[in-house]
């Protein structure tokens, strides 16, 4: 539901960019601006829609998604309403999720198995898997501490989906703010530890996925240095 929500929200926020897009145009053309070809138009809009639907994971049948189009742009009798469309796209949306999280699933469950055989890959109580890459001497944070830390987040592709190291600087949170896979995690880190994280979608963002790009039931990891636990406000 959270992601049907998100592509509607997407869509409406995609017109509302259109118009300001087009009050921009208008200023450019009477300031002596190059007119905008068809072709250009039509391409460019294409790339916008493009980007509020990939996420959605919906299978499009391209000729029927230019028909719909078509029939409301140029006044043609539709077949369906205005209001039954949007129920068969939160449907589609739907579908398309349990069809993701059931295969985003099956692939954890295969990956831990032969994983957590791996030499220097532990696994804790909760499924958490990890291994350390370099241990620290320092002490290692509780769950009410805020800590310091570089980190970078890929997922079982190897493809990168977040990064400290990237953005330029550490980031500093309570422990406690995390998700359960790094709440867990900070705790068996010596500051001064480098430690690879395995996290099980039930130690992440689950069946819900995030809105931030990660898809239900996607395992994450985590390669994670503890720099410091900041000291405690007064």
């Amino acid at each position: 539901m959270k992601k049907t929500l998100a592509a509607f929200a997407a869509i409406a926020a995609l017109s509302f960019s259109f118009v300001s897009c087009a009050d921009k145009a208008e200023g450019a053309k009477a300031q002596g601006g190059e007119a905008t070809s068809a072709a250009d138009a039509s391409y460019a809009f294409g790339l916008a829609i493009g980007t509020s639907l990939k996420d959605t994971g919906v299978e499009l049948d391209y000729d029927e998604f230019l028909k719909g189009m078509k029939d409301y742009i140029e006044d043609r009798e539709q077949r369906m309403s205005m209001e039954d469309a949007q129920m068969t796209i939160q449907s589609a949306i739907m579908q398309a999720m349990q069809a993701i999280a059931a295969r985003n699933s099956e692939a954890e469950a295969a990956f831990l198995a032969e994983n957590g055989k791996k030499a220097g890959v532990t696994t804790t109580a909760s499924g958490l898997q990890y291994e350390v890459i370099k241990l620290g001497t320092g002490p290692k944070p509780i769950e009410s501490d805020t800590v310091r830390v570089d980190y970078v987040g890929t997922f079982l592709d190897g493809k990168e989906f977040d990064s400290s190291i990237n953005a330029g600087e550490p980031v500093v949170f309570p422990v406690a703010m995390v998700i359960p896979g790094w709440v867990e995690g900070l705790q068996l880190m010596p500051v001064g530890s480098k430690y690879k994280f395995y996290i099980p979608s039930a130690l992440a963002y689950g069946e819900q996925g995030s809105q931030g790009g990660i898809e239900p039931n996607k395992t994450l990891v985590f390669e994670v240095e503890l720099l410091g636990i900041e000291p405690a406000a007064e």
